[in-house]
């Protein structure tokens, strides 16, 4: 045991921290909060701490701005925890839209989603598009995906999301990602199961 955590750091030493932002719905909160003890140290957390921007009575144009020029701009990879309502909330849209855009504020990041056991999908061999976030179901489409997605791992090995998160950062260099919905105005309100029209 003791031997395989020594081989687990040197893995860690040798392997660059990314600079990470995690978007999710804030009902799976401590799914995040779960992500980043186990990654510490793995990576570098940028996200938004959700009660400055979540909770708090700010105009759309603000949260946005906010979200792309002070959260994404020195970030690489974007990580979106997907639980069951996760795809109806209008903060995952833009959050996904501005890590997929190029501006001088915040170059192109890579994307991964991470279906969470709440979702009703999870360890299904494969996940119903309509309860993904629209954006990321986009990038999923294709022989060779701008984004992956992948389950929450049992048992969680961070050596193992690491990668996940390297092959995110590599591949902002080849195709461009799809980016062309237009940007939730509200959160979804139909119902979860049935996903998105």
């Amino acid at each position: 045991m003791a031997a395989k955590r020594k081989q687990r750091g040197k893995l860690n030493q040798n392997r660059p921290k990314r600079k990470v932002f995690v978007s999710l719905h804030e009902k799976d909160g401590e799914w995040r909060d779960k992500f980043i003890s186990i990654m510490k140290g793995w990576i570098i957390d940028r996200s938004v701490k959700i009660d400055y921007v979540h909770k708090v009575n700010r105009k759309v144009d603000d949260i946005r701005r906010v979200i792309r020029d002070e959260y994404l701009k020195d970030t690489t990879v974007t990580i979106v925890l997907i639980g069951e309502e996760t795809w109806q909330r209008k903060h995952v849209d833009w959050e996904i839209g501005a890590s997929l855009s190029d501006t001088d504020a915040n170059p192109i990041g890579g994307l991964i989603g991470i279906v969470l056991p709440s979702h009703p999908d999870y360890s299904k061999p494969t996940k119903h598009p309509r309860r993904i976030p629209p954006r990321m179901s986009d990038n999923l489409l294709g022989e060779d995906p701008y984004a992956q997605l992948y389950d929450w791992p049992k048992p969680f090995e961070p050596q193992v999301v690491a990668e996940w998160i390297e092959r995110a950062h590599q591949r902002r260099e080849g195709q461009p990602p799809i980016n062309t919905l237009e940007y939730f105005a509200n959160n979804r309100r139909t119902d979860p199961l049935r996903g998105w029209r």
